[in-house]
């Protein structure tokens, strides 16, 4: 009798210590407001210059807002959300149906804000004559039908062509498979750096290799010496949609040619948030898109969302 009161006992003192343990998690959750507490965010790693800028204005101008990135693959960026670990996603994407059926089982409405147009950016190596690339050579590069520079222009050398990516699962090698109907043969082609800056590091040091990354990596940061140094130390390839194109229908991926979408490759930039309520993740969210944050997107080189870039024709 007296082990059954005292089981009783133990088993009412931990369902309490557990109720108490789940009341503090919510009251942490309910600390922040659009402009104060302390969240976590997954970026994907493509993204990390814009994103970083982001937050440290936001940080700036809200001083009791602690945003903390987790910059990563944009698949394991996603993994992130559906796991609660963060309370919104930078991505390339909105959420497939799988993803959405989830948040509908969790009676979450997840809300899904376009903020800027972004472009996977091509770059060669300083001593490669190659600068120009079509989409069909593109294509033939990357299933594998061209194989060697010299193949690509004639005027380029007989060296195999190597193909940098930052992962295997971001964002940049998914539109490139995506783009060209690639398949899974294609991965065992790819040489992965780890990351968008390894890549530009690797294109440095390999004078026939080709490099995939995410433009903000290469944009015109003037208060930013290492992003200028990313631009000044590498070739962006001006890309055209047609084979006999002449050399003013190739385009770089500046914003003005992502908006007239003459620059081919480019995509569109989510900020996907599990809020159920107005938190410092819908803040943040909504000043990415405001202004102040477009702004910011602008003088990256990406085309915002919600400020169209003016066009200037010269006769």
């Amino acid at each position: 009798m007296f082990d059954d009161r005292m089981n009783r006992r133990i088993l009412a003192v931990t369902q309490g210590f557990f109720f108490v343990l789940m009341l503090a998690g919510c009251n942490d959750r309910a600390a922040d407001t659009a402009t104060s507490g302390k969240i976590s965010i997954a970026v994907d790693e493509a993204f990390q210059p814009i994103i970083q800028a982001q937050v440290d204005a936001f940080q700036a101008s809200y001083k009791y807002a602690k945003i903390t990135p987790i910059y990563t693959t944009e698949g394991q960026a996603v993994q992130l959300l559906l796991a609660d670990s963060v309370r919104s996603v930078v991505m390339t994407r909105t959420l497939n149906e799988k993803e959405k059926e989830y948040f509908v089982n969790k009676k979450i409405k997840p809300d899904t804000l376009k903020i800027a147009t972004e472009a996977v950016a091509l770059i060669v190596n300083r001593k490669n004559p190659d600068s120009l690339l079509t989409l069909n050579r593109l294509r033939a590069l990357m299933n594998g039908s061209v194989k060697t520079w010299n193949e690509v222009s004639g005027k380029g050398a007989n060296k195999e062509v190597v193909i940098v990516f930052d992962n295997a699962n971001s964002s940049n090698l998914g539109y490139i498979k995506e783009k060209f109907d690639l398949g899974t043969d294609f991965d065992k082609r790819v040489f992965a750096a780890g990351s968008n800056q390894k890549v530009i590091e690797y294109v440095q040091q390999n004078e026939y290799a080709i490099g995939f990354i995410g433009v903000s990596w290469i944009s015109d940061w003037e208060d930013d010496p290492k992003q200028y140094k990313f631009k000044n130390s590498v070739t962006t390839v001006a890309v055209a949609d047609k084979d006999d194109a002449p050399m003013e229908e190739y385009f770089q991926p500046y914003a003005a040619y992502l908006q007239t979408k003459q620059y081919p490759l480019y995509r569109s930039l989510y900020i996907v948030s599990r809020e159920a309520r107005v938190g410092l993740g819908t803040g943040f969210a909504a000043y990415v898109a405001g202004e102040k944050g477009q702004l910011i997107i602008r003088k990256a080189g990406l085309l915002p969302a919600t400020m169209p870039v003016r066009l200037v024709q010269f006769k």
